[in-house]
């Protein structure tokens, strides 16, 4: 049997060009060049003995031996920053104060806070949840030292960590989406969740009314459970006894958001890098990736 050994830096690459679909957004963000990402790419290929992409063009799209790869590189990856990490962590301390809206906070973060906690125990995070406008004013006055929010169209800066697909959501029993005007529950104006809700109606030529306006998920989903109104929100909030509403019954299909991560310039500690860049790699990482058939760009 003839043993082969994975250098840590090829499985980055390949779950970065899957996750960006782009070697030039990889080499970007892992501050090599194009033809050493490619290079980084064919080399795991030899190693493994598979072809991992099908070839077509300027698109490569994972073929089944790389979906597996992809899966054990996400592995493999995960236990080998979650050591280092481990091994730096008892020299790390402080106090860091984390701003998400609470929609993040309690579908998205909770299970990388728990891991972040084992892994650096005398850091202490303080949770801020707010809506993304005020609490990008929050990390650039340095009031709040890393906000992860969503992506406005009138945001600039921060570091683009995940897409989330949005979908239109109602209660389990409910039928508020055959209503007509539909009825509703939305996130104050301002917000791109309702700018795309409101737009994408519109294009479809449905009639709309706003039944609950909350600056609260919780309020939101009171309203969906209710079978008051239709709301829309990120997939990944999707709880039970809540169902969501596709193209079938008759809501044309939503946009993905992008989430960005923004980290103070006066948030210098040790504490704080490690917090912003444990984000930013597990919030990529656990990204749901289609896996076969996702469309990577060459260029």
């Amino acid at each position: 049997m003839n043993l082969i050994s994975l250098d840590i830096r090829m499985l980055r690459s390949l779950i970065s060009v899957v996750e960006t679909g782009s070697i030039t957004e990889t080499a970007r963000r892992l501050g090599r060049t194009q033809p050493a990402i490619t290079l980084q790419l064919q080399r795991l290929e030899e190693l493994t003995g598979k072809q991992l992409f099908e070839h077509g063009g300027r698109r490569l799209t994972l073929t089944d031996d790389g979906t597996t790869v992809l899966t054990y590189a996400k592995s493999i990856l995960r236990l080998h920053d979650e050591l280092i990490s481990q091994l730096a962590s008892q020299e790390i301390e402080g106090q860091v104060v984390l701003g998400t809206p609470d929609l993040y906070a309690a579908f998205m973060l909770p299970q990388i806070l728990s891991v972040f906690r084992k892994s650096f125990p005398r850091v202490q995070v303080e949770l801020n949840c707010a809506l993304s406008t005020p609490l990008v004013g929050l990390v650039k006055r340095g009031d709040v030292d890393i906000a992860l929010v969503t992506r406005m169209n009138d945001f600039t800066g921060g570091q683009v960590v995940r897409r989330e697909q949005l979908v239109w959501m109602t209660g389990e029993q409910s039928a508020a989406h055959q209503e007509r005007p539909i009825p509703l529950a939305l996130l104050p104006p301002g917000n791109i969740y309702r700018d795309y809700a409101i737009d994408t109606l519109e294009r479809a030529n449905l009639r709309w009314r706003i039944a609950c306006v909350s600056e609260s998920v919780g309020g939101l989903q009171a309203a969906a459970f209710a079978g008051m109104a239709v709301t829309v929100l990120g997939r990944s909030a999707l709880v039970p006894a809540m169902r969501e509403i596709g193209p079938n019954e008759g809501l044309p299909p939503l946009p993905k958001i992008e989430l960005l991560l923004y980290k103070s310039s006066g948030a210098t500690s040790k504490a704080a890098t490690a917090l912003h860049d444990y984000l930013a790699h597990y919030l990529r990482l656990d990204e749901e990736l289609s896996g076969r058939g996702v469309p990577i760009e060459l260029g």
